[in-house]
């Protein structure tokens, strides 16, 4: 695996735990050989991990919208920068460009940008393996509910493998390259119709 796009806010969050589980995967990322793929940004933990990377010797890749830029967020220091028009392209290109998706602790964006790309994997888009950095148990009622979904018949068990998930970056890391996607042939269909 040669990239890796990573989730995770633009915000720190409120436990010192997060901060230091972003350096730690920046850290294997860069040991790996690993190029970031992340939002652009300097702030909260976006800016953490990417920090992390370059301190090690890592490529980091950001893809930051002009308007996010245009406010002083983007990272100086990457490798390399697009600037896009619009936050479709962002994710878009980030997707593109990665091999393997990493959602850590973050808000609203970074959920929405992890049901895309589960989404997508679940639509035979690709095939690339997605994985939730499950720092402090943050995630843990996400799966809850990801297991709920599966129970109440909305999302097939298949579909549910594709989410890995670890609290250890050198652990997730390690399943992210081993993953065998899985091939689901057919679509969830009632048995009433």
């Amino acid at each position: 695996m040669r990239s890796i796009a990573v989730y995770c806010g633009s915000s720190s969050g409120n436990q010192e735990v997060y901060t230091q589980q972003a350096q730690e995967l920046g850290r294997e990322l860069a040991r790996r050989g690993i190029t970031l793929v992340y939002g652009g940004g300097c702030v909260g933990l976006m800016g953490v991990i990417a920090d992390a990377v370059l301190a090690e010797g890592g490529k980091v890749i950001g893809v930051i919208p002009g308007f996010l830029a245009d406010k002083e967020l983007a990272h100086k220091g990457c490798t390399e920068l697009h600037v896009v028009e619009t936050m479709h392209q962002r994710k878009l290109l980030m997707a593109d460009l990665a091999e393997g998706f990493i959602a850590m602790p973050g808000g609203f964006g970074t959920l929405e940008e992890l049901f895309e790309v589960l989404t997508w994997g679940q639509l035979g888009l690709h095939a690339k393996p997605i994985a939730l950095l499950n720092v402090a148990g943050f995630y843990d009622q996400l799966l809850g509910l990801c297991d709920h979904m599966v129970s109440e018949g909305f999302v097939r068990t298949e579909n549910r493998k594709q989410v890995l998930q670890n609290a250890n970056a050198t652990a997730l890391l390690d399943a992210m390259t081993q993953y065998q996607p899985l091939r689901v042939e057919k679509w969830l269909t009632s048995e009433k119709s």
